[in-house]
């Protein structure tokens, strides 16, 4: 037999304090809430599903549930934290040209604060929805008349069948008749006239 110890695999190794999985979704959520920015437990379970946060899924009596490693909860949090301290920082943007009026070189203008120009293209997104439903509105109502137009012919055609169906009928009712019938006192009358 050989002194040598057998090799463990990755998954068998000691792990730090910190790479445990000692923390519930709900201990989790308590950091983050501890750190300014409050998740719910089924956030904390999303970042788990995503592997945002180092976590097991683990079998319990009443299902599953996710224990999440101390270290990747405050990898999380700085990562948030650069994230909103760099969306926060004001965009250094040129401000807009000066608005000018057309006059006289000679003439002297009344001092006043300057308004910056609207930009022409710029438009407020109930704009956009109000254009949008204006032209859905035209297109129904052109739609609407369309359909109307159909309406009335066909309406006319219906007219135009019942007319001809009535006149047929008035024409072949002559033809249709049954001949004529006999009283039954007539009948006997000629049953008894019948040669034997």
């Amino acid at each position: 037999m050989s002194d040598e110890q057998p090799r463990t695999d990755a998954n068998s190794r000691e792990r730090s304090p910190d790479h445990q999985y000692t923390l519930s979704v709900e201990q989790a959520a308590d950091l983050y809430a501890k750190a300014g920015h409050p998740r719910t437990p089924r956030a904390i379970q999303k970042y788990c599903a995503l592997s945002k946060l180092d976590c097991h899924k683990v079998e319990t009596e009443t299902g599953e549930k996710y224990l999440v490693a101390p270290y990747s909860v405050d990898r999380h949090i700085t990562y948030i934290n650069e994230v909103r301290t760099v969306a926060t920082i004001p965009d250094q943007t040129r401000t807009d040209a000066n608005v000018r009026t057309m006059g006289n070189k000679g003439e002297e203008l009344p001092h006043s604060p300057e308004q910056p120009r609207m930009d022409a293209t710029a438009r407020s997104p109930d704009d956009r929805y109000v254009a949008v439903l204006e032209r859905e509105n035209e297109f129904l109502r052109g739609q609407v008349s369309v359909k109307d137009t159909q309406i009335e012919a066909l309406l006319e055609r219906d007219k135009e069948t019942n007319t001809l169906i009535h006149r047929l009928q008035a024409m072949l009712a002559p033809l249709l008749v049954a001949p004529n019938r006999k009283d039954p006192i007539e009948r006997a009358n000629s049953a008894d006239e019948t040669p034997v």
